[in-house]
């Protein structure tokens, strides 16, 4: 990597009067005066011309497990390089990188080339803009994807999914695979603890769902997204979607500004047991329990088997369950 980030133009906004702009890239929609930045922290007001600040900005590279993502269903047992840069457009209270989210670790240029030479060295399939909002990076993203595609490998996001409709369109022409944070169907939630709304993630999950590979994370945040009441909504959500979408239940530990204790097993187990009674592949993560962990096929046989990171995907054999002859439900 060489030199610092670069600022250039960013997309997706407009000019206002007194010098001002008006980001349109997220539902905060925020209007800028000059030498000011949005919610994000990191597109500027730069004398009338809103500029992507961490273009470029690399401030963490580490091949990963594609099940670390997570992606259970997209090229089980590969791995991928995972990049992340800083600023979100949302604050949670919980947030696990909130150093990233805040700007606070520094990082070094590489252009959109150098990335994607990089991108299928060591077996990678290809690139998972991750760590923090990769939206942040919107312009880096589709420079970098549209290389990535060219030479046959994969764009991976993850995202809380927090974006207008205009720029989300864009960004699939260039997008393989997501995982998509639905942090609650309460949108109490999202306004108290994450600073933002839940409608816009919903529609990101119905809209990428038709365009992308999508599974969904659910962090179960102890009594605060806990009740079976908000787990049978979020089920009842992804049903409506598609019934075979991969949603992940994750262990949620204190951090940052929540200092309540981690979700408590039974709760996991019971959020699972709520979850698999609709929907076709339920996981739990973050903590090591028998159920949640293997990925079956609707005749039963395991397709794949899963401790920790370690992948065995034995039950498929040339795209089908190995015991049946069906047609797996997995990317592979």
């Amino acid at each position: 990597m060489t030199g610092p980030a670069q600022d250039i133009e960013a997309r997706y906004y407009e000019k206002r009067d007194n010098g001002k702009v008006q980001c349109r890239l997220c539902p905060h929609e925020c209007v800028i005066a000059d030498g000011k930045s949005g919610f994000c922290g990191v597109r500027i007001n730069n004398n009338g011309v809103l500029t992507a600040a961490t273009y470029g900005r690399v401030v963490a590279v580490h091949i990963d497990p594609i099940e670390k993502k997570p992606l259970y269903h997209f090229y089980p047992g590969s791995d991928i390089l995972s990049v992340g840069s800083v600023g979100c457009t949302l604050r949670c209270d919980f947030c696990q990188n909130v150093e990233l989210v805040l700007g606070e670790i520094p990082g070094s240029y590489m252009s959109p080339k150098e990335l994607a030479a990089n991108a299928g060295r060591y077996g990678s399939i290809g690139i998972a803009y991750t760590y923090n909002e990769p939206m942040m990076w919107f312009e880096y993203v589709m420079d970098t994807g549209k290389r990535i595609r060219d030479v046959g490998l994969k764009n991976v996001l993850v995202t809380n999914g927090y974006i207008n409709a205009e720029p989300l369109e864009e960004l699939l022409t260039v997008t393989d695979a997501m995982n998509i944070d639905l942090k609650s169907m309460d949108n109490n939630f999202y306004k108290t603890l994450c600073k933002g709304t839940v409608e816009p993630v919903l529609r990101t999950i119905e809209r990428a769902s038709r365009s992308c590979h999508v599974e969904v994370t659910n962090l179960i945040v102890t009594n605060q997204n806990d009740s079976a009441e908000l787990i049978r909504k979020l089920v009842d959500f992804i049903h409506s979607v598609n019934p075979n979408m991969p949603v992940h239940l994750s262990r949620y530990f204190p951090h940052h500004k929540m200092v309540e204790p981690p979700t408590p097993t039974p709760i996991l187990r019971e959020a699972y047991r709520i979850a698999s009674e609709k929907l076709a592949y339920v996981y739990v993560g973050n903590i090591m329990l028998e159920e949640g962990n293997e990925t079956k096929c609707q005749c039963g046989a395991t397709l794949i088997k899963r401790r920790g990171y370690s992948v065995v995907t034995s039950g498929i054999i040339d795209g089908q369950c190995r015991q049946c002859g069906k047609k797996v439900e997995l990317i592979v």
